[in-house]
């Protein structure tokens, strides 16, 4: 009996082996759009085998409960792949983000309620298992109100908002040492919950619509945290393991995202405690509009273009019509390439994932410190509802928010062209000087629609 115990353990633990070598060969793979799709893959199937060697140990409620469960997930997943739009993936990617959150929360508080005679060191990463889960799933929530636009974008502050953080702080630390000291009594489980989950809301209200990017991904960073102190309290390897892969790689990312933002992490994480510097600043000058007719001869004589998508391309689904005046202008002589900015669109690497779809060449796609260098070569710049990416007022307004934010230096190219439906500003509600320069033609309208104008004017 003893030996079957004994090979059972060394089996689990060998293929738990074989499934983090997976995960890291996995997340290798989603460092390049080429070879995203089969790293997602890679790390599902991984998942998969750990689950299934896990249930081996026999340690389980039921095998036809985890069953249905597996099912229930795999049909929601589907749901959500084929029913989603591209323009609302990064609401999923952030509720994604908060499911793995209350999951964590979810083992930790069965290990706390179900255990006995816990260990001091088990109970206190069950409680960091529990703070981090649910910090991370009602911070998740508010981002994807943020993001889906049912409250508003921009920061929520108030008059002691700090003050209020400081003592919420203090009381999760006391009712934490409840916890940890009298486990038994659920009235201690709750409040720690409960905290947790207003510490999450506190922590996201006071960050702009501009810094969504980098909210996303360090709640992902967040969720696996929350996976890795779940792993310790269960005393789990491979959940460690895969933890704090997660956690780490979405640091990583955090860190580039508030490269791109020209914040550091420090001012993300503690910008519950700062105050929120606003600007009245308004920039006003001459916008000369372009009709899709007049746009069609200057991009039949250029030969190079330069496009640089934002959100506004995701909501008008134009990347598609973007692809097909892409074959015309090359067919046509011209070079076409792509300027993507980190930290363009709602989410890192939302605008990838589109022009992907559309199957945009990965060749053609430039990052932004790539393609500055030789902007000014372009004979044609093509803005798709982007704005805060290239704002100029980063490069030339020392009063503007995103002064030395760095940006996609479009101004610079020999023609402008700017899609956009009016002058709305962009998600961090800063004016853009880029519409009133003397080489930028506003065409207004929805992106899709001018770009087949223009299609069939090359058509005809």
């Amino acid at each position: 009996m003893l030996d079957s115990i004994i090979d059972t353990s060394l089996l689990i633990n060998f293929v738990y082996v074989i499934s983090a070598t997976l995960f890291i060969f996995g997340l290798k793979l989603l460092s390049h759009p080429s070879t995203a799709r089969k790293g997602n893959l890679l790390s599902a199937l991984a998942m998969l085998i750990a689950i299934v060697v896990t249930l081996l140990d026999k340690q389980i409620i039921s095998f036809e409960l985890i069953l249905v469960s597996i099912l229930a997930g795999s049909a929601v997943g589907v749901y959500a792949a084929k029913k989603i739009e591209m323009t609302s993936m990064p609401e999923l990617v952030s509720l994604f983000n908060g499911i793995g959150g209350l999951a964590s929360l979810a083992v930790a508080w069965a290990t706390i309620a179900g255990g006995v005679n816990l260990s001091t060191f088990v109970l206190f990463v069950s409680f960091l298992a529990l703070l981090i889960g649910a910090i991370t799933f009602s911070g998740s929530v508010v981002a994807w109100a943020k993001l889906s636009e049912r409250m508003i974008g921009r920061p929520v502050v108030f008059k002691g908002q700090a003050i209020v953080n400081v003592l919420l702080i203090a009381a999760i630390v006391a009712s934490a040492t409840l916890l940890i000291q009298q486990p038994e009594v659920t009235t201690w489980h709750y409040l720690v919950i409960g905290l947790a989950l207003l510490m999450g809301v506190m922590f996201v209200l006071p960050i702009g619509g501009a810094d969504m990017p980098v909210v996303i991904s360090l709640l992902n960073s967040y969720s696996g945290l929350a996976a890795c102190a779940a792993g310790f309290a269960l005393e789990n390897n491979l959940l460690i393991v895969a933890g704090s892969l997660v956690g780490a790689s979405g640091i990583i990312l955090t860190n580039i995202m508030c490269k791109a933002m020209n914040r550091s992490l420090v001012s993300v994480l503690t910008s519950g405690f700062q105050p929120v510097v606003t600007s009245e600043m308004v920039i006003e000058g001459e916008v000369k509009p372009l009709s899709a007719d007049d746009a069609f001869y200057v991009l039949e004589a250029a030969q190079s273009v330069l496009v640089i998508p934002g959100y506004g391309m995701a909501v008008a689904q134009a990347q598609h019509a973007m692809k097909e005046l892409q074959g015309l202008l090359e067919d046509n002589g011209a070079e076409v390439a792509y300027a993507i900015h980190p930290v363009a669109g709602r989410m890192p690497g939302h605008m990838n994932v589109l022009l992907a779809e559309a199957d945009v060449s990965y060749e053609q796609l430039f990052e932004m410190d790539e393609i500055n260098s030789r902007i000014e070569g372009f004979d044609v710049a093509i803005v798709i509802g982007a704005n805060d990416v290239v704002n100029p007022a980063a490069r030339e307004m020392k009063g503007s928010p995103i002064y030395g934010m760095p940006v996609i230096n479009a101004d610079l190219a020999k023609n402008v062209f700017v899609l956009k439906r009016g002058m709305a500003s962009g998600f961090a509600g800063v004016d853009n000087p880029l519409f009133f320069k003397p080489n930028c033609r506003m065409i207004f309208g929805d992106a899709k629609e001018t770009l087949n104008n223009i299609i069939r004017q090359f058509s005809d």
